[in-house]
């Protein structure tokens, strides 16, 4: 499967390597992520699986893991991924993203959505787009409003959480028919930030 490198003014999404271990790790430091109940961040006891699990599904060809890279500093500020890629309905999620707390609300995160979407519907081909969240996350479930989706619904008890907890999931998507005017909206939010 090919590993792109995409590339947007702000943000670079690179394929994640093992080498991006120390790099992720202080990017979760920010902010502490891992002690977020709404969301699974690696930290020092989780990275090793984190990425062993992420390659093992680039192998299988079922997920392209990215991180996150600030263009300003070359500093690793979060990670990203493709994945549940179905290429014969040629569909795909968008997931297990998350950022150092000081680059969020900052544009980063619609760039780098900007950049998987374009590259997803453009380069990929494909119909459909779909993120999937916590239902108590409300910022995670803003943000992928933000970015052009539109709610589908609630998968309750989708999983259960480290912690036990049943999560419940909402489902979100953007099909084809819909990519022109997510772009053109997205392009307009991005040019509106620089």
């Amino acid at each position: 499967m090919t590993e792109p490198t995409l590339n947007g003014e702000r943000v670079q999404l690179r394929p994640l390597q093992r080498e991006d271990r120390a790099a992720l790790l202080d990017a979760a430091a920010d902010g502490e992520l891992w002690n977020l109940s709404v969301t699974v961040v690696p930290n020092e006891d989780t990275i090793d699986r984190y990425i062993d699990t992420a390659l093992a599904g680039r192998d299988a060809g079922t997920v392209m893991p990215f991180v996150i890279v600030r263009t300003d500093d070359g500093r690793v500020v979060g990670s990203t991924r493709y994945w549940k890629i179905d290429r014969l309905n040629r569909k795909l999620e968008i997931g297990h993203t998350w950022l150092a707390a000081s680059t969020q609300r900052t544009g980063i995160n619609t760039e780098a959505k900007y950049l998987l979407l374009e590259h997803a519907f453009e380069a990929m081909q494909c119909v459909r787009v779909q993120f999937t969240t916590d239902e108590l996350n409300e910022k995670s479930r803003a943000a992928i409003l933000g970015v052009g989706a539109k709610q589908e619904g609630i998968v309750r008890h989708e999983r259960i959480m480290p912690d036990g907890r049943k999560r419940n999931s909402v489902r979100f998507s953007i099909i084809d028919d819909e990519w022109p005017a997510v772009k053109a909206m997205l392009l307009g939010k991005l040019n509106r930030r620089a």
